[in-house]
């Protein structure tokens, strides 16, 4: 067995039955919000992921970590936000520099949605234990679920941070998620991502922080450590899992054989599906053994993809 295989006792998994789009009144956005909805079809008091895309991608990425967490017992819920291409908003229109604002908005009014989503998917309604909801994202979508954790952003338009938290959420997971703004940014980034600009010191909401040794983000001038500044530059109960040899795609996360992957392992894909999933259950208080087994495992591991650290 691989590493990844005795990461955690993960349980076989269940079916999962996938709704989209369903489609949420979004006033002032321009646009309805589109979103899809994956569930296991067995099961009760089922805990709540919502899942924010990378900059471009949609509510049809990610299904590596999408089908695994459903099939293991989380409904996972993804909005297809307003900078994806298949919306191809023109870089003119002037919700652009609101980009990241409007990424916030589309998560917050799922969380006010959840009653007519729940409804949507056949067989599920009653079955949401809506206490336990977790933020997760990838790049771009990261600083997205960061915002509902506490990280607040100095916004390029009012010059101010605004505290856009939202106590639902419980705990989060970030992937490849960008660092610290000012002079860790390289120019191109200062000149496209005005919003890059990110204060971790009031995200105090539990979280994981995923980041590859090998992702030298064309956005910062500190190659691949940059990453990791979610985890050291925010306060409380977080944890870092840093993946040897792992690129902005993490071994391929953000869909089934897409052409961006550069770092293809479907080994490294396993492990960070279970970790996530042992970390998720651990911060949303399901149970702990899961997650003690995945740091152990990687702790005795004669040759470790990663290692996990927490404070």
């Amino acid at each position: 067995m691989t590493e990844s295989d005795t990461a955690t006792a993960v349980s076989a998994p269940t079916p999962i039955v996938s709704v989209k789009p369903v489609v949420l009144e979004a006033p002032g956005r321009g646009a309805d919000l589109r979103v899809k909805i994956s569930a296991p079809t067995a099961g009760s008091g089922l805990p709540i992921i919502l899942f924010s895309h990378g900059f471009g991608s949609s509510l049809d990425g990610y299904g590596p970590l999408v089908d695994f967490w459903a099939a293991h017992g989380f409904v996972v819920i993804q909005p297809t936000h307003l900078d994806s291409r298949g919306v191809a908003l023109p870089q003119e229109d002037p919700r652009t520099p609101r980009l990241w604002r409007l990424r916030v908005e589309d998560m917050k009014r799922i969380l006010d949605q959840l009653d007519l989503l729940e409804a949507a998917v056949p067989g599920l309604s009653g079955r949401l234990d809506r206490s336990r909801i977790a933020a997760a994202g990838h790049s771009f979508g990261g600083q997205t679920a960061g915002n509902l954790l506490g990280l607040r952003v100095l916004d390029p338009v009012s010059k101010k941070e605004e505290d856009l938290s939202d106590s639902r959420i419980k705990a989060g997971v970030l992937l490849a998620t960008a660092g610290k703004g000012g002079a860790d940014l390289t120019p191109f980034a200062v000149e496209n991502f005005p919003f890059m600009n990110p204060n971790f010191a009031n995200m105090t909401t539990p979280a994981l922080v995923v980041a590859g040794d090998k992702d030298d983000s064309p956005l910062s001038v500190r190659g691949p450590e940059w990453l990791a500044d979610p985890y050291f530059l925010s306060p409380g109960d977080k944890s870092l899992l840093i993946l040897f040899g792992a690129e902005h795609s993490l071994g391929g996360i953000t869909g089934y054989e897409v052409k961006e992957t550069t770092d293809e392992n479907p080994e490294r894909v396993a492990l960070i599906q279970r970790v996530t999933w042992a970390y998720l259950r651990r911060a949303l208080g399901i149970e702990d053994s899961s997650w003690t087994a995945a740091q152990q495992a990687l702790s005795e591991s004669t040759a470790p993809m990663g290692r996990i650290e927490s404070k």
